[in-house]
């Protein structure tokens, strides 16, 4: 596991939560939800480089939880950008390791084999994402009409991604595009190809009211 380096991208501003607080700094059993993040990569691998992208004017708040919370994981704060492509890329520059995960820091339940998989996979393949099969019916939607979608053929897509750095690198040589909507994205846009390896059902992206509700359940299930 030498080498190896997460990304942990923590822009939100917590409009959808219909808080003043960011979304990463809410509380979710008595702590916040950043600091659960961090913990199930120290989990994996408890000598893992973490380069938190922060936007600039949360620094000050976020050292000041780590003073009130006692957290003393190591982690290098990096400046954020306008989007989260630019924040990505401003974590890159000081990213020095073989492989490189990024991971959205609202995901406070990837587990620990999670990560496992994606590194492992991603020292043979190279980029990798973890996915989950759907559950629900899907249907495609063109203005008001829809037609059904075979779920079998569609997976939802999680973090941590998971990538050799010099491809991650290269691939953010390209300019910004609206399309670009996760690091597959950007990684698959560059030529190279996704390997897709299973992830897990807990590891939602807390954006919502409702997804604070499920997180606490969780927690106090565990």
């Amino acid at each position: 596991m030498i080498g190896n380096t997460v990304i942990i991208v923590a822009g939100g501003r917590g409009l959808r939560m219909g808080q003043d607080i960011p979304k990463q700094f809410i509380r979710v059993g008595g702590r916040p939800v950043l600091m659960h993040t961090m913990e199930q990569f120290y989990g994996y691998d408890d000598s893992i480089e973490i380069i938190l992208v922060l936007p600039e004017d949360q620094f000050s708040y976020w050292k000041a939880l780590c003073r009130k919370f006692d957290f003393q994981m190591r982690h290098q704060l990096v400046r954020g950008g306008e989007t989260r492509y630019n924040s990505v890329k401003n974590g890159l520059e000081v990213v020095s390791g073989e492989l490189v995960a990024v991971h959205d820091g609202v995901r406070p339940f990837v587990a620990p084999e999670t990560i496992k998989r994606c590194f492992h996979a991603a020292e043979i393949y190279g980029a990798v994402i973890p996915v989950m099969e759907l559950v629900d019916s899907i249907r495609k939607v063109n203005g008001p009409n829809s037609e059904m979608r075979p779920r079998y053929a569609y997976r939802s897509i999680q973090t941590p991604q998971v990538f050799r750095t010099s491809v991650l690198k290269k691939a953010y040589e390209l300019p910004f595009s609206p399309d670009f909507t996760d690091d597959a994205s950007v990684v698959e846009a560059a030529g190279y190809e996704i390997t897709l390896v299973e992830g897990n059902r807990e590891n939602v992206k807390i954006t919502t009211p409702f997804d604070l509700v499920v997180a606490e359940a969780f927690l106090k299930s565990k």
